[in-house]
C-alpha cells in the first residue's frame, strides 16, 4: 500500500451536532476506498488551498481517512505544520444528505480539510449560505480528534497494509449491503402510512429531547437531497456576528423561560439585541431563502372565516326583542288611553216619559309622554392595527362587536333598567327607555308566586311521594302565570323571557311514573299559554323593592314586544360614524342611536316575581 503522511476520523457515528442532526453507522459506506481532495479549512476560491488528497475507510465508528500531501508549495507547508503540531484535527465537507428524522443516513462526501482543533470536543457542524448561487446543501463536521502521523521510515512496514490506530473493521451482517433506498422500501411495505409517520415522528423527537429542541423537520420522511445551503463559499459573508455554541446555547435557555416561552420568539428576540443578519445565524436556524422564522409554520385559525369567534351571552332573546319590537317613526312618543272599565257608572240608561235625562258619566284620560335618550357605543383602533391584521377585516370586526354592545345594551334597558346611579352621565335614564320589570301598574302586571303554598297544597294529597320540588316549582309557575292572565291586556300571543335555573326546573318536572312532564319547550310554552320561551341570563339574581319596602326576586317576564316601542325620529336610527385622528394615528368609531322606549299598551306584561319572605327554594 502506498505511504501515507498522516490519518484520522474524518466522521464518527453517532455523536449529536450543534442543529441536532446525527451522523449514523454507514451514512458513507458507498464510499469505503473512495479518494476525495484534501484541502485547507473547506476554502475552495483558489487552487492553492488544494493540498493532497485523502483516501476514505468506512468503520463500525465513522470514516477513517488516509491522507497524503501533494509537492505543492501549499501542500509541503501544511504537511510542515501537522508535523509540528500546530493544526491536528480534520473536517469533511458533505452534502447529497438523506434523514430520517434528525438521523443523516446517507451522504456524500466531497472532500476532508485540515482544520484548526475545534473547540468542542463532540461535532460540529456549520451551514453557510453561498448567496446568489442554487446550491444542494452541504454540512460541513468537525471533530477534535489529533491526526496519526507516519514518518518517512515508516514506509517499508506500511506497504502493504494500512497503519492501525486502535479500530477493527468487523464483518458486517448480510443485510449491510442493502442501500438507503432498500431499507426505506422495505420499511414502506411493511408499515401503513400512519405508522410510517409515527415511525419517523418519534426518530425525529428522541433526537430533539436529547437537545431541549422543538424545530420540524422537512426531511423525516427519507431525505432531501437539494438542500438550500453551500458552505463552500464564504466570500462576502460577515464572520463578526456569527452565532456562536454559547449564543446558541443563550438561545434556547432564554426560548425556555416564562417571559418568552418559543424558540421562535427567542431567535427573534436575540436577533435584535445583537444585530445579527439572517446569514449569521445560518448555522442554527436558516432555511434557505434568509427568513428565519418559515421554519415555523404560522397557525391557522379553525374557522373557515379565520375570524375569531366572539365569546358572548346568549343573545337568542335580544334578537326577539330587537326583531319584534314595534317601530315609531317619531322620537317624542305619547300614549294616551281612556279608562271605561267601570262599566256600572258609565253604562247606557232607560228613559221614561217626563222625567231628566242624566249625564252618564266621565271617564279617565289616562296620558304618558316618553322622551328619547341617546344611546352610543365607541371604540379607537389604532391604524398600526388596520393595517397589521391581513387575516381578517380588523375594522368590520370590531364594527360588529359595537353593534352585538348596543343591541344587547338596549335590550337590557328594555326590560330591567340601566343599573348605573342617576348621578352617572352615562346612565339610561327609565323615563326614556322605560324597563318593563319596574313600570307602572297601568302597564305592567306585577305577580308573586307563591311556592310555599303550592307545595303546601300539592303534598296535601301525599304527593311528596311522588313528585320532586321541580314539579311543585313548574305548577307555582304555570299556575300564577295563568291566574295573572285574567288581567292581561296584551294584543296577540305574549313570550316568556325567564331564568334559566327556573327554565330548567320546569323542564325537569317528572310524573308519579318518573316521566317528564314537559318533554319539550312546546309542551312547556303550551301549558304557559306563551308562544316562545327565551331564556335569559341577565335575570339571574335581579332583585327589586317596592314601595312598601317589600323586596321581589324576578323569575320571568310574560310579554309580546309588538307592545313595545322604539320612538325614532329620522336620523334617529342607528347610525355609524367613523373619524381618523391624525394626532393618535387612530381610526375613531361612533355607533349611536337616539330613541325612546315604552309599553304601548295597558296591562300588556306580567312579571313573575317571589317575595324574599318567603321561606322556598325557587330556581
Amino acid at each position: 500500500m502506498a505511504k501515507f503522511d498522516f490519518s484520522g476520523w474524518a466522521t464518527r457515528n453517532d455523536l449529536q451536532c450543534a442543529d441536532g442532526r446525527i451522523i449514523r453507522k454507514n451514512a458513507f459506506k458507498q464510499q469505503d476506498g473512495e479518494t476525495v481532495s484534501l484541502v485547507w479549512n473547506h476554502q475552495h476560491d483558489s487552487q492553492d488551498n488544494v493540498l493532497g488528497h485523502a483516501l476514505l475507510e468506512n468503520r463500525d465508528d465513522g470514516v477513517y481517512a488516509y491522507c497524503t500531501f501533494n509537492d505543492t508549495e501549499s501542500g509541503q507547508t501544511a504537511k510542515k505544520l501537522v508535523r509540528h503540531g500546530d493544526v491536528v484535527s480534520l473536517s469533511i465537507a458533505a452534502n447529497q444528505l438523506k434523514q430520517m428524522g434528525k438521523d443523516v443516513v446517507h451522504g456524500i462526501i466531497r472532500e476532508v480539510s485540515l482544520v484548526l482543533a475545534g473547540a468542542n470536543p463532540g461535532a460540529y457542524i456549520d451551514t453557510v449560505m453561498n448567496h446568489g448561487v442554487a446550491v444542494e446543501d452541504e454540512l460541513i463536521i468537525n471533530y477534535n480528534e489529533n491526526i496519526m502521523l507516519y514518518h518517512s521510515d515508516d514506509g517499508a512496514e506500511n506497504k502493504d497494509k494500512k497503519p492501525d490506530d486502535g479500530g477493527s473493521k468487523e464483518e458486517n451482517p448480510e443485510n449491510d449491503d442493502e442501500t438507503v433506498d432498500e431499507v426505506m422500501e422495505r420499511i414502506r411495505h411493511k408499515l401503513s402510512d400512519k405508522e410510517q409517520d409515527v415511525v419517523f415522528t418519534m426518530i425525529g423527537m428522541a433526537a430533539l429531547d436529547k437537545k431541549g429542541g422543538s424545530e420540524d423537520n422537512n426531511d423525516s420522511k427519507g431525505g432531501n437531497e437539494d438542500m438550500k445551503h453551500n458552505v463552500f463559499d464564504k466570500k462576502g459573508k460577515s464572520q463578526d456576528n456569527v452565532l456562536s455554541h454559547a449564543a446558541q446555547s443563550e438561545i434556547l435557555k432564554l426560548a425556555k423561560s416564562s417571559s418568552v416561552g418559543s424558540l421562535q420568539a427567542a431567535i427573534k428576540i436575540y436577533s435584535e439585541e445583537h444585530e445579527l443578519q439572517h446569514a449569521d445565524i445560518s448555522g442554527f436556524l436558516q432555511t434557505g431563502n434568509g427568513n428565519i422564522t418559515t421554519m415555523f409554520p404560522e397557525y391557522v385559525e379553525a374557522h373557515p372565516s379565520r375570524t375569531p369567534e366572539l365569546i358572548t351571552n346568549d343573545m337568542g332573546w335580544v334578537d326577539a326583542i330587537m326583531a319584534k319590537t314595534q317601530k315609531i317613526p317619531h322620537g317624542r312618543v305619547r300614549t294616551s288611553h281612556v279608562d271605561i272599565r267601570n262599566i256600572d257608572a258609565l253604562s247606557a240608561k232607560g228613559y221614561q216619559k217626563g222625567n231628566e235625562k242624566k249625564i252618564t258619566g266621565n271617564y279617565e284620560l289616562v296620558r304618558r309622554t316618553t322622551d328619547p335618550q341617546t344611546v352610543y357605543v365607541t371604540s379607537e383602533l389604532h391604524r398600526d392595527d388596520v393595517v397589521d391584521i391581513e387575516d381578517f377585516d380588523y375594522v368590520q370586526f370590531q364594527y360588529s362587536i359595537d353593534q352585538i354592545s348596543l343591541k344587547e345594551t338596549l335590550a337590557v334597558a328594555t326590560m330591567l333598567g340601566d343599573e348605573r346611579p342617576n348621578s352617572d352621565p352615562e346612565k339610561i335614564f327609565p323615563d326614556k327607555i322605560r324597563p318593563i320589570w319596574t313600570d307602572d301598574e297601568l302597564y305592567t302586571i306585577h305577580k308573586d308566586v307563591d311556592f310555599a303554598a303550592m307545595a303546601k297544597e300539592l303534598q296535601g294529597a301525599n304527593t311528596e311521594q311522588y313528585f320532586g320540588e321541580s314539579f311543585i316549582y313548574a305548577e307555582a309557575m304555570v299556575t300564577a302565570l295563568r291566574k295573572a292572565r285574567k288581567d292581561f291586556r296584551g294584543t296577540g300571543k305574549p313570550d316568556l323571557f325567564i331564568t334559566t335555573d327556573m327554565h330548567n326546573t320546569m323542564i325537569l318536572a317528572r310524573d308519579r311514573n318518573g316521566r317528564r312532564i314537559y318533554e319539550t319547550d312546546t309542551e312547556l310554552a303550551a301549558a304557559l299559554g306563551v308562544a316562545n320561551i327565551y331564556e335569559v341570563t341577565q335575570f339571574e339574581g335581579k332583585v327589586r323593592t317596592d314601595s312598601d319596602g317589600v323586596k321581589h326576586k324576578l323569575h320571568a317576564i310574560c310579554v309580546n314586544m309588538a307592545d313595545y316601542g322604539y320612538g325614532a325620529s329620522k336620523g334617529g336610527d342607528v347610525t355609524h360614524f367613523t373619524d381618523f385622528d391624525i394626532k393618535f394615528n387612530q381610526l375613531q368609531s361612533l355607533l349611536e342611536t337616539r330613541k325612546s322606549g315604552q309599553l304601548t299598551r295597558i296591562k300588556s306584561a306580567i312579571v313573575i316575581e317571589e317575595k324574599e319572605t318567603n321561606a322556598s327554594v325557587s330556581g
